[in-house]
């Protein structure tokens, strides 16, 4: 799963980059160029810790996600976002959408002013600009070829145009695509269209040292809202691992603010963990919340879903209570569960296979 890191020039998009990935990428760049840096970050979780203690396995796998520090918005695309940039903002499957809210002489404030309220409607502007050209463009598109359709067709046509016409209404009301309700089909109908405010959104709040979060409603869905010490993070991801404990311990910190940034990120793309787990290795798995085990046997490898027989599952916790496999097995406690059960964040799922 990938997110953009999206904001408005000298926001503080690459000192949360360089805090979530622990890169050392320049944090004031020249503007007017569109440029993405990529990394892969292990996702946060005791759960996993607590189950290589009990396992002491050869290897560790983590769940993970994939950040973009995305350069080229401005809040001022009047025109609409160029192909290029809109290319990699559709590919992305969210953002975290960085705003300005700390005063400083040594970065210059780009419209002269901190306020981080019009800089997220700025930002959002140009969001919902460009999905509103797309939808016009396709409008023109179905009433032309309304007008010559053949009977069969007007119907699904027409469909169509009033579907794109509750588009075309939500976003003139500068309302995200992601606040319209739509069908599975009218979901499936517009997937290929590549709408940027259909996208989630966490909203972060980059704040100085010590300083208080403003007041800030962004009540959309598919929406959250955190605040981040951007400098001070981005100091502590890139200490050496050996100096990391005795800096939190000096400011009071019992963990870093960014664990909590990349959870919020993983939730936000409404995923989950399970987990397998044994003395070669202990490994995080991602699926979208609701999928079945036989999903869940598919991420694994493809022979465990062709062959699927049960699942053998288990919550983590009440794993560790019993103290391993052998014993959860003894006092019957790992359940056998059919292809629809429905994988529960933080369970041990073994598949039962054969081929």
């Amino acid at each position: 799963m990938r997110l953009g890191i999206i904001g408005l020039p000298q926001s503080g998009k690459t000192t949360l980059f360089n805090a979530l990935t622990g890169a050392d990428r320049p944090t004031i760049t020249r503007g007017g160029r569109f440029e993405t840096y990529t990394s892969i970050v292990a996702i946060p979780d005791q759960r996993v810790a607590r189950l290589v203690e009990l396992f002491q396995p050869k290897e560790t796998t983590w769940a993970k996600m994939t950040y973009d520090d995305i350069v080229g918005l401005n809040g001022h695309a009047s025109e609409g976002i160029s192909g290029g940039l809109h290319n990699q903002l559709s590919q992305v499957d969210g953002f975290l959408q960085v705003v300005r809210c700390f005063e400083s002489e040594l970065v210059p404030l780009p419209d002269g002013s901190v306020d981080p309220m019009r800089d997220l409607a700025l930002m959002e502007a140009d969001l919902l600009l460009n999905d509103l050209i797309i939808v016009e463009r396709k409008m023109e598109h179905l009433t032309d070829g309304l007008r010559t359709a053949r009977a069969s067709d007007r119907l699904h046509i027409e469909q169509e145009i009033s579907l794109f016409e509750r588009l075309q209404a939500a976003l003139s009301a500068e309302i995200p695509l992601r606040d319209v309700e739509l069908s599975a089909e009218e979901y499936k109908l517009i997937s290929g269209y590549g709408f940027i405010s259909r996208k989630p959104v966490l909203v972060v709040l980059n704040l100085a040292e010590g300083q208080p979060p403003p007041e800030l409603v962004y009540a959309h869905q598919h929406s959250e809202v955190v605040t981040f010490q951007g400098k001070l993070e981005m100091e502590i991801a890139q200490l050496p691992p050996e100096e990391a404990p005795a800096f939190l311990a000096e400011y009071g910190i019992s963990e870093p603010a960014l664990n909590g940034v990349i959870r919020l990120s993983y939730q936000l793309l409404d995923l989950i963990s399970f987990f397998t787990v044994g003395s070669d290795e202990v490994r995080a798995w991602t699926v979208k919340k609701g999928s079945t085990a036989y999903q869940a046997a598919g991420v694994i490898h493809s022979d465990l879903q062709k062959g699927f027989i049960r699942a053998e599952v288990i919550g983590w916790d009440e794993l560790l209570a019993l103290g391993g496999l052998s014993e959860a097995r003894r006092r019957g406690k790992l359940r056998l569960e059919g292809k629809d059960y429905l994988v529960r964040d933080g369970e041990i799922v073994h598949i039962r296979f054969n081929l």
